[in-house]
């Protein structure tokens, strides 16, 4: 489709870009394309919808204005380039169409067959869909070579993050040529293959499930859930709030559509809990209840929070405790007496009642004498709240010394059930598990991959910048255990992750 002189280049400012459909994603996209200076045509099926998208988008550009975020004589210029299309066949001379309508694949095809016989045989035609293949749309196209998926994240404008997706058919030089033109737009494009969920909707569904499932498994309730993966995990939200606020519908519909597209695989289970959700109508803040209530003058439920506790005068630390080892100098800080062991007989914190403290590895309290466990955190020092774990056999007396060792570093401690993995620890050991998986796969590069989680939906780090922390077998070891107490196959090590690893510890 292109000659030697466009070939992989970025569509230049002077090309008309199209976009078709004038929902909020698609005046989201058009007034990106329009900021980057663009002549842009909107088109809808639907009679005056379009004209009204253009009045909305020059609104928000006044609003810029009002705020000093864009020069009135900007404004001016944009509102001059952009324009309604009453017919497709406005968009002739269109360089780039990115469609962004209702998600069904038959429809999607029909209108690129139209949009075919409307431009010319250089035009950049891209769909927006974050479900659907981008090889299936293009299926029925006389020249497929020339489309790609353009997966924007919601509010357009806002978010920096753009998936630029190569179907199976999709030439090199078309994919080159949208992932220069958005970088001129001002996004971050990251590549990646035509697989379900492209990068972030696929990688980060262990984020939602493996809280569902704990939810599920009785270990905790939402708001303690979220609580721990925002204030001890480091992530912006919680899944229970985020979903909510997506919308139940919409995010179950997307598990279900990445777990049927990969021909039900159990890491991909939907949460059964999450459809009585949807099926009650309970949809979140848009219906007014979702996990959580959004009427007027009801309370978030709060996490739940330990009373005060009694610390120990003294611990000491058997074993390199890893990516919990900075809590040797805050308890020191906190004028807690720290022995280290000369002996190594694991990895482990005792306390003066003889129990032991252990981060979460896949395992559970019940198998051992007198342990608590404690969950994994982006950074101890700077968390705000540590979750525990006990059995009904754990002696009181040592959950007691746990909870106050830990608020005397100055954490809010919540105790959750015993299972294994805790929160954050299965979450994460998950995520590193499908990113590594997706790597192997040649779905996106590693640095990719992390640019996408930390762009598309705020994550604290990548999932390679996880692996990087915690050390090259954590997450294999943690899964390991997870999948001989749940045989599954949801919590097996993927191969890749074991290559990984082996190849990172030296062939050990």
């Amino acid at each position: 489709m292109d000659d030697a002189r466009t070939a992989g280049r970025a569509i230049g400012r002077d090309r008309t870009v199209a976009v078709v459909g004038t929902g909020t994603m698609g005046q989201g996209i058009a007034q990106v394309a329009l900021a980057a200076g663009h002549p842009v045509r909107l088109y809808d099926s639907a009679p005056g919808r379009a004209a009204e998208a253009v009045a909305a988008i020059g609104a928000r550009l006044d609003r810029l204005v009002e705020k000093g975020r864009m020069d009135a004589a900007d404004r001016e210029a944009a509102g001059g380039r952009l324009h309604a299309a009453a017919d497709l066949a406005e968009l002739a001379d269109a360089a780039l169409v990115v469609e962004a309508i209702v998600e069904d694949l038959a429809v999607k095809q029909r209108l690129f067959a139209d949009l075919e016989k409307a431009v010319g045989d250089d035009t950049l035609l891209a769909t927006n869909t974050s479900s659907l293949s981008v090889t299936a749309i293009a299926g029925g196209l006389r020249l497929p070579g020339r489309f790609v998926g353009l997966h924007f994240f919601n509010p357009a404008p806002l978010l920096p993050l753009v998936e630029v997706v190569r179907g199976f058919a999709t030439d090199e030089t078309a994919a080159t040529r949208a992932y220069e033109t958005m970088k001129t737009w001002g996004k971050t494009p990251v590549r990646c293959a035509d697989t379900p969920g492209f990068i972030v909707n696929r990688i980060a569904r262990p984020f939602y499930a493996e809280a569902f499932r704990v939810y599920e498994e009785g270990g905790a309730d939402p708001a303690t859930i979220d609580a721990v993966l925002r204030e001890c995990g480091g992530f912006r939200m919680g899944p229970f709030e985020l979903t909510d606020l997506i919308g139940q519908d919409v995010n179950e519909a997307v598990t279900r559509s990445v777990w049927d597209s990969f021909f039900q695989d159990p890491k991909f289970t939907p949460s059964l809990a999450q459809r009585r959700l949807v099926e009650s109508g309970r949809l979140g803040r848009k219906t007014g209840h979702g996990w959580f209530s959004y009427e007027e003058g009801v309370e978030r439920p709060a996490a739940h929070q330990a009373p005060p506790a009694q610390a120990p005068a003294e611990i000491t630390v058997e074993g390199d405790l890893g990516p919990a080892g900075e809590l040797i100098a805050l308890a020191r800080e906190a004028g807690i007496t720290v022995h280290e062991a000369e002996e190594d007989n694991g990895t482990r914190i005792l306390l003066p009642s003889g129990g032991q403290l252990v981060l979460a590895d896949g395992q559970t309290s019940v198998e051992f004498r007198d342990v608590v466990y404690f969950d994994l955190s982006l950074d101890y020092r700077e968390a705000t709240r540590v979750a525990l774990s006990a059995s009904e056999a754990t002696a009181w007396e040592t959950l007691r010394a746990a909870i106050g060792l830990f608020q005397a570093l100055g954490k809010r401690v919540s105790v959750i059930g015993d299972v294994p993995g805790m929160i954050v620890a299965r979450t994460v050991a998950m995520l590193i598990d499908l990113a590594a998986d997706a790597v192997a796969k040649g779905v996106a590069t590693a640095e990719d991959i992390d640019t996408a989680m930390r762009l598309g939906v705020n994550y604290p780090v990548g999932p390679f910048e996880w692996k990087r922390r915690l050390g090259a077998s954590w997450a294999h070891e943690v899964l390991d255990e997870l999948h001989a107490r749940v045989p599954t196959g949801r919590y097996a090590p993927s191969l890749a992750l074991y290559r990984r690893t082996y190849t990172e510890m030296g062939g050990e």
